[in-house]
């Protein structure tokens, strides 16, 4: 992933961060997109209701930080970046401080739920 790459989150009708928590799971990811039509493509296919997409740079450190501190209060562990929600093939994005470290592939379970 290009380090200065711009991120595109969900956000549902009250503002906040669309997050991901697959069934069984304690912690959630926020989900984040490479792309609006991406983000938009998901949202068509899951049907979840996103009121919104913002986008974010990944060099805006302040912005990125203020993100992870609020998903962090909210028992969010990571970024999926690009999920595809068919197969469940997309990337992870650990947080790394109060930042981003680097992205690599992963595979959510296809019986996942959305929150």
């Amino acid at each position: 992933m290009n380090a200065s790459a711009v991120l595109y989150f969900l956000l549902g009708r009250d503002g906040s961060v669309v997050a991901f928590q697959q069934t069984g799971q304690s912690w959630a990811a926020v989900l984040a997109f490479s792309s609006q039509e991406s983000a938009r493509k998901f949202v068509r296919q899951s049907g979840i209701e996103a009121a919104e997409i913002a986008a974010i740079s990944r060099d805006d450190r302040a912005a990125i930080s203020e993100l992870v501190k609020s998903v962090k209060q909210r028992a969010v562990r990571n970024v999926l970046l690009d999920l595809d929600y068919a197969s469940g093939a997309c990337n992870v994005i650990e947080f790394e401080g109060d930042g981003l470290g680097p992205a690599r592939e992963h595979q959510i379970a296809k019986a996942a739920a959305i929150k």
